[in-house]
């Protein structure tokens, strides 16, 4: 009997050592995997170095490799070399040291493209259109967008002496700007509208954002704002402490947020709000549309989940991923997916699956067949997998590619720069419409410039024909093939008028820009903005606004109000109206 149970024992140690061997074996065999692949990169570039026909530039090769290993994971997970940390620095804190200006190549130079309101550039008169022709001395008239930029970069106090050329002038100009410490204002555009809804547009969470919606929502109360709209539209996201500190304004200390899982189990995290609330009363709307991802989503979600608000706009991006910087040798940076994110209901809305792609290395997004259901606080039914979906959705409409050329292809701003130059002035943002008869010139101007564009719906009609002939349809689908064909050929003067008000909505954007900047262009669009309507509607009704915030279910009226209902709605011949139960289940 001893000897028996000195076999099992010593079977059970076999197996746990077996078990405990596995892990070990695994993790090795890993190591060698990582440490061989290593050594054979080194030796293909040290064997191209050496005997490849033409010289290598070794430093673009290997950072090439790099970045384009690391878009196979997703597109988040990005290396910065030890000269690209500005641009990393710049993403998280907003602050950079230069002259405060967009710059953009057009027409074989590079162009101031918009000046920041009240910092160095627009303090020292540069327009949008201005080419930049030298710097200190230096030529840049065939220099990238990046070394224009990298010469107007940095330290603040420091001063520059540009050599420009408007649009318009024969004469050169010469311009001395002091750089300054560049801090980008998260808060684009804020104010009270006569119904006393505070509104604020909220652009990027970037270090102390959250102080600084703090600061604008106290202002908007102090001018009578007794309501919110908090417009998250285009914002895409940033550092995720300044998203729970936002939502913490409005909800009490030591709510739950957003929580991260990932691979390694120590870096989990649940983040609770801190503080105590701003105002956890007051009625708010938050804007949302398909530019609104990460940072933005964790705001609009926690508020939904929580029945803080009423989200009102169009499906989010859906990005449920956060990124961890971690440092490298020589002064470079990775920003590593490090996790997913899970907001207060439980869900995570993160849209595409990047850990499984398809055989031609796209990505496909979550069906909403397989996405999950989850509850906000009151029992309110929000799914995962798919963005963050509005309470009310405001239908998008979609415009033609024509526009999106015009823009890109630098048409729209190069006729702007001409018409400001015979504009000194014009209305107010909220007022402001393009002239019929500007259009008509603009029209005129685009057919000068030989103008042509790409129609998606054309390229596919003829991948269609292809595809047709080849299966031996097109002999009898050739005359409805031929009818199609010509409706969807590029016609510009047809879609010049078929797609005029979105052109139009462009052209007077970009003029709005050049006299009252970013803020004006936001104040001019709200003007004529169906889903900034439909959140003024709902909080100036506060019954639709609180309806709206609680589960389907408790719209059912109680069953004495329906037994009352049918009284008064159907003669009954036996004499007693029928015992109506109180639902149990419903389908909602």
């Amino acid at each position: 009997m001893r000897k028996a149970i000195f076999c099992i024992l010593v079977a059970l140690t076999a197996l746990q050592t077996i078990e405990a061997q596995a892990p070990t074996e695994n993790k090795n065999q890993r190591y060698f995997d990582i440490n061989k692949n290593i050594d054979i990169f080194n030796s293909v570039v040290r064997e191209l170095d050496m005997f490849y026909v033409d010289s290598v530039e070794v430093n673009n090769l290997v950072q090439g490799s790099i970045r384009s290993m690391l878009t196979r994971l997703d597109p988040y997970t990005e290396y910065y070399a030890e000269e690209n940390m500005e641009d990393l620095q710049f993403m998280t804190t907003g602050e950079y040291g230069g002259i405060g200006a967009i710059i953009s190549y057009n027409n074989g130079q590079v162009v101031i493209n918009e000046p920041y309101e009240g910092l160095a550039a627009d303090k020292a008169g540069l327009k949008a259109g201005d080419a930049i022709l030298e710097i200190d001395g230096n030529d840049m008239r065939k220099s990238t967008v990046k070394e224009v930029s990298d010469k107007l970069k940095g330290t603040p106090g420091t001063s520059i002496e540009l050599t420009i050329r408007r649009p318009g002038e024969k004469k050169d100009r010469k311009l001395n700007i002091l750089r300054e410490k560049i801090e980008v204002d998260p808060i684009t555009y804020s104010g009270v509208t006569d119904d006393k809804i505070g509104y604020f547009h909220f652009g990027s969470f970037t270090t102390r954002s959250a102080d600084r919606v703090k600061k604008t929502v106290q202002d908007l109360k102090e001018k009578g704002a007794t309501s919110l709209i908090m417009d998250l539209r285009g914002n895409g996201g940033g550092i995720l402490d300044e998203a729970v500190d936002v939502v913490n304004l409005f909800v009490p200390k030591d709510e739950e947020i957003v929580s991260t899982k990932g691979k390694l189990k120590q870096w989990d995290r649940t983040y609770l709000t801190r503080n105590q609330p701003l105002d956890k009363i007051i009625p708010i709307v938050v804007l949302i549309d398909t530019g609104s991802a990460s940072a933005s989503e964790i705001v609009a979600g926690g508020l939904q989940d929580l029945d803080r608000a009423v989200i009102v706009g169009n499906r989010s991006f859906g990005k449920g991923l956060v990124q961890t910087p971690r440092d490298l040798p020589y002064g470079g940076n990775i920003k590593i997916t490090t996790s997913k994110y899970y907001i207060p209901s439980g869900r995570c809305i993160q849209a595409l699956d990047y850990s499984h792609r398809n055989p031609d290395g796209s990505v496909a997004r979550v069906p909403d067949s397989l996405t999950n259901v989850f509850k906000t606080r009151n029992g309110r039914e929000v799914r995962d997998g798919g963005g963050i979906t509005p309470d009310i959705t405001i239908p998008q409409p979609t415009g033609g590619t024509i526009a999106f050329y015009l823009m890109t292809d630098n048409v729209i701003f190069d006729y702007v720069t001409e018409w400001v130059q015979q504009h000194k002035e014009i209305a107010p943002p909220h007022q402001f419409r393009l002239p019929e008869s500007d259009y008509e010139t603009f029209k005129e101007f685009v057919k000068k410039r030989d103008f042509e564009y790409d129609q998606l719906s054309e390229r596919s009609l003829q991948q269609l024909k292809s595809m047709m002939e080849f299966e031996g349809y097109m002999d009898v689908a050739k005359e409805e093939f031929t009818a199609l064909e010509a409706k969807l050929h590029a016609n510009l003067d047809r879609d010049l008028e078929l797609f005029k008000e979105d052109i139009t909505n462009m052209i007077e954007s970009e003029i709005v820009q050049r006299f009252y900047y970013k803020k004006g262009v936001l104040q001019h669009q709200l003007s004529d903005d169906k889903v900034y309507s439909k959140a003024v509607e709902i909080l100036l009704n506060q019954e639709m606004y609180q309806s709206i915030l609680q589960p389907q279910s408790s719209k059912v009226p109680p069953a004495a109000e329906i037994k009352e209902k049918l009284k008064n709605q159907y003669s009954w011949t036996g004499g007693k109206v029928p015992e109506v139960q109180e639902p149990k289940y419903l389908s909602v």
